[in-house]
């Protein structure tokens, strides 16, 4: 005979393990932020920044920039000026460090503040990995606030009935492009 608690109390640690797997979401999740911490694959970063053709004269801003991979990657691969913006003091904090170990000085900084009062009008390229309702209510602000010629790439998500001008699958992930008209 098998003793009931130690197998339940086994299940339990199993199935909650497979969940963590299953579902990363719920391993970073801060009820607090409007969006969970998920990282962006390096190959999907570079795929995104390629999409955007991000180039030496552009600023990029990354809203919810979590550890700073892609501001980080956009001024040590592409050469652009690049912020990222989060709420998550810690995130700040990895994303910081990330830059000034890649000794990327004033090229990439990183300021703890919510994503919904950024200005975003210095950027021409804007990067999120947000879910869709976060998107949204980001729409008109970025619509508003950036040049024509702007681009916009969102990781998974998009911005509801707003048509992107281009997506692309990468890694089994969609990406998509807006151009500000």
């Amino acid at each position: 005979m098998y003793n009931t608690r130690r197998f339940f109390t086994v299940s339990l640690s199993l199935t909650a393990g497979l969940m963590l797997i299953v579902n990363p979401l719920s391993a970073q999740f801060d009820n607090n932020l409007d969006v969970p911490y998920v990282p962006t694959p390096p190959e999907v970063v570079e795929a995104m920044l390629k999409l955007a053709g991000v180039k030496k004269t552009d600023t990029v801003i990354d809203l919810g920039c979590g550890d700073g991979r892609i501001v980080v990657a956009a001024a040590q691969k592409f050469g652009a000026r690049a912020m990222g913006f989060d709420l998550d003091p810690q995130r700040i904090r990895e994303a910081t460090e990330n830059a000034r170990s890649a000794g990327l000085g004033e090229r990439a900084k990183f300021f703890e503040k919510n994503l919904f009062e950024v200005d975003v009008s210095p950027a021409n390229v804007v990067t999120l990995y947000l879910l869709q309702t976060v998107n949204e209510k980001l729409k008109p602000t970025l619509q508003k606030q950036l040049k024509p010629g702007s681009r916009i790439v969102s990781h998974t998500f998009t911005m509801g009935d707003w048509k992107p001008d281009k997506e692309i699958e990468i890694s089994g992930r969609r990406l998509y492009l807006w151009v500000i008209k």
